[in-house]
């Protein structure tokens, strides 16, 4: 029997043999040797290296698909203690179950777990500055090696790669993923204004939310650019400050009913809404029906994020979609960036996303009485 022939042989009884299951660890160099290749060629595809952009997409297929057939599993504990690492990123989110949240979140673990890397995610719950930092010095203790922080803001750096989804504080070593909010506000107030709409209301976000301060001064510059007015007796600002015993997903649904009910107790006419997300938009429209309103045949309601009931409530909901799994993802690349560049990779303060207005059934053109109240 020839060398070759030899060599094919031991290679097959080695597959043969895990594919039995026997107790024998399948290691790196049974890989390697499977393949023909050497360990450290293996070891960077697996570990999906950036070094590893030299080797043909054959060969790296063909690496994968030798892991995924002998059953190789990777020891990351002795991975980390090699190397000093702990191949980890720690992500802080406003509330696990928040719909925003959740959408970010899955993209963000998409690009970490497809890249070898493990996640610790905690809510940070909009909680001020001083108990942000604190949520950071933990997931530090835990030897995170990048941050990524979701609807929060910080004002001091980190002291690690640190990214940071809608925030809005430029500092040095942070970089922020933003929707671009004067895009989103020419959009939906243009829409509103070709229906014929000029008494709008609108929701603000709360206070806590790093986006509320951007998107309302983009609302106003928009609405003076078309000669609308922004009536305070038609502005209404969430509050939104859950506490860790009495948060719950519908709260927001509820806030956005009390604040719609609000609006029309003021009794100022409006024929449209513009919220500040899609949660209160919902809650604010079943205040409408409740009032004997026709939504979007006497008021209009426009959302914003469209996180996935909007397209299945009645009626469907018009909104401004952040491409919020798309944003989760852009996150997790460009921490993962600044960690395998040791942090001497360079960035942007700031990296702006598009939004898009979808249209649904929940706008329509404005009223002839012209009033909702």
């Amino acid at each position: 029997m020839s060398e070759r022939a030899t060599a094919r042989r031991k290679r097959g009884d080695r597959a043969s043999a895990s594919r039995g299951g026997e107790s024998k660890v399948v290691t790196l160099k049974v890989v390697a040797e499977h393949l023909g290749l050497s360990p450290a060629t293996v070891s960077l595809v697996l570990n999906r290296s950036p070094a590893a952009g030299s080797i043909p997409a054959e060969t790296q297929e063909r690496v994968f698909a030798a892991a995924s057939e002998l059953n190789y599993r990777p020891n990351y504990m002795a991975r980390s203690l090699r190397s000093r690492r702990s191949f980890s990123v720690g992500v802080l989110v406003p509330e696990i179950s928040e719909p925003y949240a959740g959408e970010v979140m899955s993209g963000i673990e998409v690009r970490l777990l497809e890249t070898g890397y493990h996640y610790l995610v905690a809510s940070h719950r909009r909680s001020n500055a001083s108990v942000l930092h604190e949520y950071l010095d933990l997931m530090r203790d835990r030897a995170v090696e990048g941050m990524i922080v979701v609807g929060g803001e910080l004002h001091e750096h980190p002291a690690m790669p640190a990214v940071v989804v809608s925030g809005h504080v430029p500092l040095e070593g942070v970089t922020n993923v933003v929707i671009d909010h004067d895009r989103a506000a020419a959009l939906v107030l243009g829409h509103l204004r070709e229906l014929g709409h000029e008494r709008i209301a609108f929701f603000k976000g709360q206070p806590s939310s790093a986006d509320t301060q951007d998107r309302w001064r983009a609302i106003a510059a928009v609405a003076g650019a078309l000669g609308l007015t922004l009536d305070p007796r038609l502005i209404v600002q969430l509050s939104g400050e859950p506490t860790l015993a009495t948060f719950a997903p519908a709260d927001g649904y509820e806030e956005g009913y009390t604040f719609a009910r609000t609006l029309l107790d003021r009794g100022a006419e409006f024929t449209a809404l513009f919220s500040w997300d899609d949660v209160a938009a919902i809650g604010a429209i079943r205040a409408f029906l409740d009032a004997g309103l026709r939504v979007p045949g006497d008021v209009s309601v426009v959302g914003f994020d469209d996180i996935q009931s909007a397209a299945y409530h009645n009626p469907t909901l018009t909104t401004v979609r952040q491409p919020l799994r798309e944003m989760g993802t852009l996150a997790a690349r460009l921490i993962l960036e600044r960690i395998e560049s040791g942090g001497e990779r360079q960035h942007e303060p700031f990296v702006r996303v598009d939004p898009q207005l979808i249209v649904r059934g929940s706008t329509a053109a404005a009223p002839p009485q012209g009033k909702a109240k």
